[in-house]
């Protein structure tokens, strides 16, 4: 079954709606809005702790809240939705058609002709498999979003003595979750010497709830064989290596892992779409497009966000992008790359074009800083300066270079950080 629509996005989480909403505002009426799940939404159903939309909404809103403000725009438009649907292959067709394969059940293989493609599949969890611990495989070991979609969407309580290892935004909510439910947990290990959360989620999920947590520490082995008995915990040197010394066993019935996301990349690297290493997605320009003109990248599957609303903010500019190369065409214009400095760990997007538009650059710290002043240079040019009074690799930073400053630009754009 063929099907032809102007934009086709992939996946219904909070990146796929707001690109969709944004493309259709701008004129594009055919869009099409492929997900696997049952529901569209994405992460945020099982998400029902505050503190999302103050950014979009100027409110404080729960996940499916903050869901339900674009399921109910989406409603009010032509914006078609398909669930429970897989898409198994992009490609680029020689009509100048993308052709998405999908399938569903209730149409079986759909062939999708699309004259632009957003990719937002968002991200998924790194599992136990990835990180090496030795022991044996008993039942209590979860990811972090396995325990939250079973606790907050099915109402299965997963354990009462939990320990949980990486101390991302996932991990910390998760801490306060299984205390509100009467559970016990005994100790939130991190490996780095510094907490990959936000900061406010460390205050109000551990700290108002008295709990501890172990820098520079991991699990070294899972103990138990039906059911999880406990874990042995250890302290680690500058090579990450378990100090032997420091091992101590702390008994729980559960072990939640918060070790880092992926962005759900398999089509887009099928696609041939080259990937930045660091980021983990596709290398884009200011639009969210990626080297393969018509195909736009936005949400977690670009990067991953601590917040909901950036990835809204992201989503919409790629939905505007696509919405643009429908009606303009591909547009050609001067691009400048764009390079990570001194305490810079990446840059988004890659490229940056010169264009009439202001130009936001998206990037996260390497480490821990204090006061710091970040500076964004081409050349001997200063484009911009922004001081911040604290950085770290938890939050994201946002920075804008205005079009006029950028037209004058010929050097690759290149972000620095000093410690003042």
């Amino acid at each position: 079954m063929e099907i032809y629509t102007d934009i086709a996005v992939i996946g219904g989480g909070p990146a796929g709606m707001a690109a969709a909403l944004a493309a259709y505002e701008k004129g594009v009426k055919d869009i099409l809005i492929l997900e696997r799940d049952t529901h569209i939404g994405g992460i945020l159903r099982q998400c029902i702790h505050a503190g999302f939309g103050l950014h979009v909404f100027k409110e404080e809103l729960t996940g499916p809240e903050y869901a339900q403000r674009y399921i109910n725009k989406l409603a009010e438009t032509e914006i078609k939705v398909k669930t429970d649907t897989m898409v198994l292959a992009l490609t680029e067709a020689e009509d100048g058609y993308k052709t998405v394969t999908a399938m569903n059940t209730k149409d079986g293989i759909l062939y999708i002709k699309a004259k632009a493609v957003v990719l937002a599949m968002g991200c998924r969890e790194r599992s136990r498999g990835a990180l090496n611990i030795s022991g044996s495989r008993p039942a209590g070991v979860y990811s972090a979003g396995t325990a939250q979609k079973l606790m907050n969407c099915e109402g299965y309580m997963v354990g009462k003595k939990v320990v949980i290892l990486g101390s991302g935004d996932i991990g910390l909510i998760m801490a306060r979750r299984m205390s509100l439910e009467g559970a016990k947990v005994e100790a939130v290990c991190e490996l780095m010497p510094y907490s990959g959360g936000l900061t406010r989620n460390i205050v109000q999920c551990l700290e108002d709830f008295d709990i501890p947590l172990y820098l520079s520490t991991t699990v070294a082995q899972i103990h138990g064989d039906k059911r999880l008995e406990g874990v042995t915990i250890a302290q680690v040197d500058a090579n990450r290596q378990p100090i032997e010394e420091t091992k101590r066993f702390i008994p729980c019935d559960t072990l939640l892992l918060s070790v880092g996301l992926i962005p759900e990349n398999e089509l887009t690297r099928a696609c041939g779409i080259p990937m930045d290493p660091v980021t983990g997605g596709a290398l884009v320009d200011e639009n969210c497009q990626t080297q393969i003109p018509g195909i736009f990248a936005c949400g977690n599957v670009l990067q991953v966000h601590d917040l909901v609303d950036y990835v809204s903010e992201e989503a919409e500019r790629a939905g505007i992008g696509a919405a643009e190369l429908i009606f303009n065409g591909v547009t050609t214009a001067d691009s400048l790359p764009t390079k990570p400095g001194n305490g810079v760990r990446y840059v988004i997007p890659q490229n940056v074009r010169k264009t009439e538009k202001d130009v936001s650059l998206f990037l996260r710290v390497s480490q821990p800083f204090g006061k710091v002043k970040f500076t964004v240079t081409s050349g001997e040019q200063v484009l911009t300066v922004a001081k911040r009074l604290k950085a770290a690799p938890g939050e994201m930073e946002k920075l804008t270079i205005k079009a006029e400053m950028l037209k004058s630009a010929t050097e690759p754009i290149v972000v620095t950080l000093e410690e003042l």
